[in-house]
């Protein structure tokens, strides 16, 4: 790397020449921390969240549930998935060299170009951009895949061989998709997803590649953080523009203080532990990776939920005040029991163990209470997070 290779040791010697022999990265590197190019990687793969959030929030708005959480799903995942490979890849092989920042460059191409796709998606199924952002990600990922293979032998050089072979035949999959009835699509998709999701476990069936603890949970922590950033930005949008529309200020002051509440404890929630120390093998970290679909999924949705409570205050929506609470209390209740899922269940002990489950439960019970739904949620999670800080200093 360039920007802390004086701080921190590197596999790669410095070496002026633009191309470098890909090997892979020592996983117990010190000091491994995420580069200026991924970090641009990660704000550049929120402009598509943001996209998809927004036409999410414009579906719930109107009542059409099936047809946005459908649409959300699936470019969400298209999204999460092409994030998620090159961030496990980048952990193992990253070598900072011409080729390997061209061939990133290239897949936030393919995400700028999934994102302008992304309103066809949801409007009328049209896949034909959306595919054509996400192929152009993927085949990047086989080319770089290529370039590990090249750089290893025995083993480590199949298991780079049958990534690049199963991102590729993937790739062709999705292309046939784009020939087939619409009326298809509801039993193709899911299979292709499965596909896309089984390539990992099979390539690193028999060795694991050199991901890095440390690294991986801060490249996701990141990537938390910068898509809670876009759900407050979403809602802070959101109510500008009702409050310049409408007079109605009194409506929309316990939805911005419910929502920044919620927030504010997502993140609290997210980071009160480190988990590096629970990644120690495929089959653990696997299992983590793979749920934070719904961790990254649900904290953009709450943004979209706050949006819809906010057009429902001012009396845009045209749902009930309980449906739209429910749309940013049914996403904060799956943050809450995923991120316990995944992390707190494995660093808390007695009472607190149980503090996740329960307050999602609190969170969807609030529901009920319609206009101030979204304020008695936030509410719910800021006790959360006060009990949580008692116990912690109790143990200590």
């Amino acid at each position: 790397m360039t920007s802390d290779s004086a701080a921190a040791p590197h596999p790669h010697p410095v070496d002026p020449r633009p191309v470098r022999r890909m090997v892979p990265r020592d996983r117990n590197e010190s000091h491994r921390v995420a580069t200026p190019l991924e970090l641009f990687f990660d704000l550049c793969f929120v402009v598509a969240v943001g996209q998809a959030g927004r036409e999410l929030a414009h579906a719930l708005a109107a009542g059409h549930y099936g047809e946005g959480l459908r649409g959300y799903g699936f470019s969400f995942f298209a999204i999460w998935w092409a994030w998620m490979n090159f961030t496990w890849f980048a952990s193992a092989y990253d070598c900072d060299d011409v080729p390997y920042r061209v061939t990133t460059l290239v897949q936030i191409a393919g995400v700028l170009i999934l994102a302008a796709g992304v309103p066809r998606l949801f409007v009328s199924q049209d896949l034909v951009l959306g595919v054509a952002g996400y192929v152009v990600m993927r085949l990047a990922m086989v080319t770089q895949w290529l370039r590990a293979a090249a750089g290893e032998q025995g083993e480590a050089r199949q298991v780079a061989l049958r990534y690049a072979g199963g991102v590729a035949l993937c790739q062709v999959a999705w292309v046939v998709v784009l020939l087939l009835p619409h009326g298809a699509l509801t039993y193709v998709l899911p299979v292709g997803i499965v596909a896309e999701l089984a390539v990992p476990v099979w390539a690193e069936l028999r060795m694991q590649t050199t991901w890095h603890p440390h690294h991986i949970a801060e490249r996701y922590g990141l990537f938390t953080l910068i898509v809670l950033g876009e759900t407050v930005a979403a809602a802070t949008v959101a109510m500008q523009s009702a409050v310049d529309e409408h007079e109605g200020v009194g409506r929309l002051v316990p939805v911005a203080i419910g929502g920044l509440l919620i927030c504010f404890s997502a993140w609290w929630i997210y980071f009160a532990r480190p988990v590096h120390e629970h990644l120690r093998s495929n089959r653990q970290a696997f299992a983590w990776g793979y749920g934070h679909y719904l961790v990254f999924a649900s904290a953009a949705a709450i943004g979209t939920g706050l949006e819809v409570a906010v057009e429902s205050a001012v009396h845009k929506a045209e749902i009930s005040a309980t449906a739209a609470t429910a749309t940013v209390t049914v996403p904060t209740a799956v943050y809450l029991f995923t991120v316990w899922l995944l992390h707190s269940r494995h660093t808390k002990s007695g009472i607190a163990q149980v503090l996740g489950p329960a307050g999602a439960v609190l969170v969807l019970a609030c529901t009920a209470f319609g206009d101030s739904g979204v304020l008695a949620a936030g509410l719910v999670c800021a006790l959360i997070v006060a009990v949580g800080v008692a116990l912690h200093a109790r143990e200590a």
